[in-house]
């Protein structure tokens, strides 16, 4: 079965380790080592690794390079500094979310490196050469040449600086730098989608088989999917497909803050100025139900006569917070912190509370 998909370089470490494999964004990837619960709270209080070499990578440098990406992309990368990353989206001209990424400026403004989603990367390159006329850019998708592991937790910064011998405390969030290891270039980025401190390492596939094993053996947990899905929904961080997607704006996705608005000019920029000055249809919110029971994607949201007035997004019984929640998108008329919500599971109505989508306390290195 695992011949239909992509391998990622560490697929056979994966599998010595005995890890539960399922397809993701084309992809044969682990969901989880030992148990989602146990890898969740690896990464809570201490450290946990996740293979993330699905990620793609695509470079792009020359003369209008920051020119180009203030172009599709929303935030404003005009004053970014050398080492310095951004997140935001690239959108169609109706607001639609193309991908969300991270934008890295490199050595000089001609350069930056865009890290897109797995199950967007031949779409957003398209994306971007389609765009690409009238700029003097070169655009080079290398996703096929990196690996990339995320090391996230309190303890990251110390396991990183051990095995990989070189020195990250100065990083803070949301900055990288380049080093050489064994002579070889490895990008590190104090980045991540779990709410913890930790880092996102880029190498050759065989540096990155390398430094999982090292880093395995210095006690670092094996985490896989299912728990990287638990974590970034607890700091209330969206996934492209459920919480953005074509038919879903970052206005409606409650993420406007990464989009300037006050830039020249980017595609879609003028539907999401209509969008905020008008309102949109519907709203992300986040949902505590009081029950046990588990709000998954797909269930209705409803009113107490039954009129339904949304879906789940993503939804769980919250491994550090002990309670069942969930993102919905909802009728914009029923999206204001205090909302009394229903959410049907099933045959049953379970009684819900509009409250802040960020449900976990994050703990970054500012």
């Amino acid at each position: 079965m695992e011949e239909q998909y992509k391998l990622t370089c560490l697929y056979e470490q994966h599998m010595a380790l005995g890890a539960k494999m399922s397809p993701f964004a084309g992809f044969m990837m682990p969901i989880q080592y030992s148990s989602i619960t146990e890898e969740h709270i690896a990464v809570r209080t201490r450290v946990g690794m996740f293979d993330v070499s699905h990620m793609g990578e695509i470079f792009i440098n020359g003369k209008d390079a920051k020119r180009f990406i203030n172009h599709i992309f929303t935030n404003d990368i005009s004053q970014m500094a050398e080492g310095q990353v951004l997140y935001g989206m690239m959108l169609y001209p109706d607001g639609g979310t193309v991908d969300d990424l991270l934008v890295y400026r490199e050595y000089s403004e001609d350069h930056y490196l865009l890290v897109v989603n797995a199950s967007n990367i031949e779409k957003d390159y398209k994306w971007m050469l389609e765009n690409s006329v009238g700029y003097e850019v070169n655009i080079d998708n290398q996703s096929e040449v990196w690996g990339q592991i995320a090391v996230q937790g309190p303890a990251s910064e110390e396991l990183v600086n051990k095995v990989l011998g070189v020195d990250v405390s100065p990083l803070t969030f949301y900055t990288f730098n380049d080093y050489q290891i064994g002579g070889k270039r490895v990008i590190i980025s104090r980045t991540g989608y779990t709410g913890e401190d930790g880092f996102e390492i880029y190498s050759s596939k065989e540096d990155t088989i390398r430094f999982w094993k090292d880093l395995l053996d210095a006690g670092v947990v094996p985490c896989g999917l299912g728990c990287r899905d638990t974590l970034r929904f607890e700091a209330g961080l969206p996934l492209y497909g459920d919480e953005l997607s074509a038919e879903i704006s970052p206005v409606m996705a409650g993420l406007s803050m990464f989009c300037k608005l006050d830039k020249d000019e980017f595609i879609g920029k003028d539907a999401l100025v209509k969008q905020k000055a008008e309102g949109t249809a519907r709203k992300l919110v986040g949902i505590e139900i009081q029950d046990k029971a588990i709000p998954r994607a797909g269930y209705p949201v409803e009113l107490s006569d039954g009129t339904e007035v949304g879906v789940v997004t993503t939804g769980y019984h919250s491994i550090s917070l002990d309670k069942s929640i969930c993102f919905a998108l909802v009728d914009s008329a029923y999206a204001a912190l205090g909302t009394a919500l229903n959410i049907r599971i099933r045959k049953k109505v379970f009684p819900g509370e509009v409250i802040k989508k960020r449900f976990y306390k994050t703990n970054y290195k500012k």
